[in-house]
């Protein structure tokens, strides 16, 4: 038998991921109703636009996960026009990731599964970019606050 180090719990993993999100919550929070739809910077989506990326993202591939059901990317799906609406969607889905991720299990992180039609990988690196593109979009909402003058949350106070 081969023993396997555990370097972060799955509820810790879990707690990562929940800390970004609520983080970047507070990044949509801070945009002004018509700069979160309007503004941006060298071409670059609008923060609405990055939003509903990360939408399309998070509990869809979570469900697609656990149902091992294969969807398409439908980032177009929903199409808000408040920031209300998507923070109530962020919240919503914040929701779902919980429940599917409770029904996740330690042997469910190391099968292949196809995300999206698009990406054959290990659940667990499915999970991995989830949170690494939500943190890149991130980035560009803080320029974007930035360059709007409005000083954005700390990184690390998640």
């Amino acid at each position: 038998m081969i023993a396997t180090a555990q370097v972060i719990s799955q509820e810790d993993l879990l707690k990562h991921w929940q800390g970004h999100r609520t983080l970047t919550r507070r990044v949509i929070e801070l945009f002004p109703e018509k700069d979160f739809f309007e503004f941006s910077i060298a071409g670059m989506r609008t923060f609405a636009e990055l939003t509903a990326e990360l939408i399309a993202i998070g509990a869809p591939a979570m469900k697609g996960i656990i149902n091992r059901k294969v969807e398409p990317f439908q980032e177009e799906a929903k199409k808000f026009t408040t920031k209300a609406q998507f923070l109530e969607q962020w919240d919503k889905d914040t929701e779902t990731i919980n429940d599917y991720w409770e029904q996740l299990s330690m042997e469910d992180f190391s099968e292949s599964f196809n995300l999206f039609g698009q990406y054959e990988f290990p659940i667990i690196q499915n999970i991995f970019y989830f949170i690494d593109n939500e943190v890149h979009h991130r980035g560009q909402g803080y320029v974007y606050l930035r360059a709007l003058g409005i000083q954005p949350p700390f990184f690390w106070e998640r």
